[in-house]
């Protein structure tokens, strides 16, 4: 047993801190390498500036408002999701005994103390937590790009080319963020998956959040996608 943790055994322990190193260590890491090599986060900002650019040559704004209607709208499924999620396990921490009993009958899964497994189960919670903050700021960062979408002035007001450029770049960047932010909810929705490995057995924990760690990094810096949004070379 751990000193410091008490009833957590330490290979639970080390999951643990793989699991939050990992998260955090990532996250961090991407948005350094992205500065130097192309991601999928980095390009699309990339495509939503040019947007922003083209928004001020249009007097008829209705496709650049239903666009911002469309990608908040996947924000606002997730947070959804994420109550549903979040009060299904808050109803699982009421009755720890029998969802206990429940895992236990599932083959491989690991035998653990009570305290163990409210442990995992408030893991996931926090996850799901987490997610609606970011999914629910993401649909606040849309509405504020959705202003500047309306409040964009037409390409013959600005003065000189140089503040139509500088206007692009604001409300390029404003949506840019609010894309972050709602990727950051779907990296917890994808490490959710390696949690609940936890149930099974911390070593199964470990190589989950390596897994599910090695799909983010492939899909944000070497999928197809990637590839086909980087072919006009003009971005």
């Amino acid at each position: 047993m751990n000193p410091v943790f008490g009833p957590l055994p330490l290979p639970d322990l080390l999951a643990l801190l793989l699991f939050f190193g990992g998260w955090v260590g990532y996250a961090h890491w991407a948005r350094q390498l992205s500065t130097r090599r192309p991601s999928i986060l980095a390009i699309t900002n990339r495509w939503r500036r040019a947007w922003m650019l083209q928004a001020t040559q249009r007097d008829n704004r209705i496709v650049d408002a239903a666009i911002v209607q469309n990608l908040s709208a996947s924000p606002a499924f997730f947070a959804s999701t994420s109550i549903l999620v979040i009060g299904g396990l808050l109803a699982a921490m009421a009755s720890t005994d029998k969802v206990s009993g429940l895992v236990k009958e599932i083959p491989f899964a690991a035998r653990t103390s009570l305290l163990v497994f409210d442990l995992k189960l408030a893991l996931l919670t926090a996850i799901f937590v987490f997610a609606f903050f970011r999914f629910t700021w993401s649909i606040r960062q849309y509405s504020f790009g959705a202003i500047l979408v309306g409040a964009a002035p037409e390409a013959a007001q600005f003065a000189e080319e140089d503040q139509r450029q500088a206007f692009a770049d604001h409300a390029g960047r404003l949506m840019g963020m609010a894309a972050e932010t709602f990727n950051d909810g779907l990296r917890a929705y994808y490490l959710s998956f390696a949690a609940v490995a936890w149930f099974f057995s911390p070593f199964a924990f470990m190589a989950a959040t390596a897994f599910v760690l090695f799909v983010l990094y492939r899909r944000e810096f070497h999928s197809d996608v990637l590839g086909a949004l980087r072919e006009p070379g003009t971005y």
